[in-house]
């Protein structure tokens, strides 16, 4: 079942890159007590993910803040080395966290996983957003296959 406005964000173990190197992080300490836009991608590196998405929430993290975000995190079904490779290379540090969920464990308690392993890319994230106050999903938007409308930056900041 997909996570919907009202749903209490699922606990979980994701990892996050750091300059000391990987650190485990719960679901818990990324939204306790703050108002956080989690967006999720198929996958680090990939085209739309890479030119338009996480771009968007970098060019758009001040915005957000404005508008009351404590902070905004980008997920994918990738290894915390890949997310953090990426996150560099896309100048993500101090506006967007990177968060991996390598075995695709919180995508699925989300219920937004998407298999894809007929196209050898095993089990992904659909491409959404959401933001939880508190750990409480206030909005949610889930892209339909192929589609990029309803999760970007600018779509999030016009349902804040």
């Amino acid at each position: 079942m997909t996570i919907n406005v009202g749903d209490k964000i699922p606990s979980a173990k994701l990892m996050m890159a750091t300059a000391e190197g990987p650190k485990e992080v719960t679901s818990e300490e990324v939204f306790g007590g703050k108002t956080v836009v989690l967006f999720g991608v198929p996958g680090a590196f990939t085209p739309t993910c890479s030119a338009k998405h996480l771009p968007g929430f970098v060019t758009q993290a001040e915005a957000l803040k404005a508008k009351g975000v404590d902070s905004i995190a980008c997920m994918a079904v990738n290894d915390v080395f890949v997310m953090g490779a990426w996150g560099k290379s896309q100048e993500a540090g101090g506006k967007v966290e990177m968060l991996a969920d390598g075995s695709a464990s919180f995508t699925k308690a989300l219920g937004l996983e998407f298999d894809l392993t007929a196209r050898g890319l095993g089990m992904r994230c659909q491409r959404f957003a959401l933001v939880a106050k508190d750990g409480v999903v206030t909005h949610v938007a889930v892209e339909a296959p192929g589609a990029f409308e309803v999760s970007s930056a600018e779509a999030v900041l016009a349902a804040l």
